[in-house]
C-alpha cells in the first residue's frame, strides 16, 4: 500500500490478542451481562472482533466523544456527540476503545458515566500509549503499548479513511502533511 511507511502491529497479532482480551473478560465477568459500550468510530472494528470472543451475554451500546477532530493531536476539548440509548444504571459496564491517547477523552467519559451509576464500569483498549498521556487512566484491559506516534488502520483513522484496513500501521508523512 502506498499509504504505509511501517506496520507496527499485523492483523494476524491483532487477531491473537483480541482472542486472549475476551477470554480474560469471559472469566473476569463470569456469571454476568456485560453491557460493551463502543467508543465510536475508532472502536467499532474492535467491538466486532472483542464480542466474538466473549462467553458471557453481552449488550452493546455506543458513544462518540470527539477530542481530535480531524487533526492528528488532541485538542483539549472533549465534546460528547452521540449519547447512550439506554441505562446503564446497576449494569456492568465494559468501555471498548481503540486508542488511549493523552486520557483526556476518556477520564471526561469515565466522570459522566459513574454519575450515571452503573454496577461496575471498566476499560479495554485495544491501544495503549503511555507516553503521551496527561491524565492517569485505571485501564482494565490492554491490547497492546504502542509508541507515541501518529498510527492508522483497524479502526484508526486520518480524515476519516483507512479505518477498514485490518492492520496498525505509521503512514508515511507526506499523507498526513498534506
Amino acid at each position: 500500500m502506498d499509504i504505509v511507511d511501517r506496520i507496527i502491529i499485523s492483523e494476524e497479532e491483532i487477531q491473537n490478542r483480541v482472542r486472549e482480551l475476551g477470554a480474560a473478560i469471559s472469566r473476569d465477568y463470569a456469571g454476568k451481562t456485560i453491557t460493551l459500550l463502543c467508543i465510536l468510530k475508532g472502536g467499532l472494528m474492535f467491538l466486532c472482533d472483542l464480542a466474538k470472543h466473549i462467553t458471557q451475554p453481552v449488550t452493546y451500546d455506543f458513544m462518540s466523544v470527539s477530542s481530535y477532530g480531524d487533526a492528528t493531536e488532541t485538542s483539549g476539548v472533549v465534546r460528547i456527540t452521540k449519547d447512550l440509548e439506554e441505562s446503564i444504571e446497576g449494569k456492568h459496564v465494559l468501555i471498548v476503545e481503540d486508542i488511549i491517547d493523552t486520557g483526556l477523552t476518556l477520564s471526561y467519559l469515565l466522570k459522566n458515566l459513574h454519575s450515571r451509576n452503573p454496577a461496575s464500569l471498566r476499560i479495554c483498549t485495544l491501544l495503549d500509549k503511555p507516553a503521551n498521556r496527561r491524565v492517569e487512566i485505571p485501564i482494565d484491559y490492554v491490547g497492546f503499548e504502542v509508541p507515541n506516534e501518529f498510527l492508522v488502520g483497524y479502526g484508526l483513522d486520518f480524515k476519516q479513511l483507512y479505518r477498514n484496513i485490518p492492520f496498525i500501521f505509521v503512514p508515511k508523512r507526506e499523507l498526513i502533511a498534506d
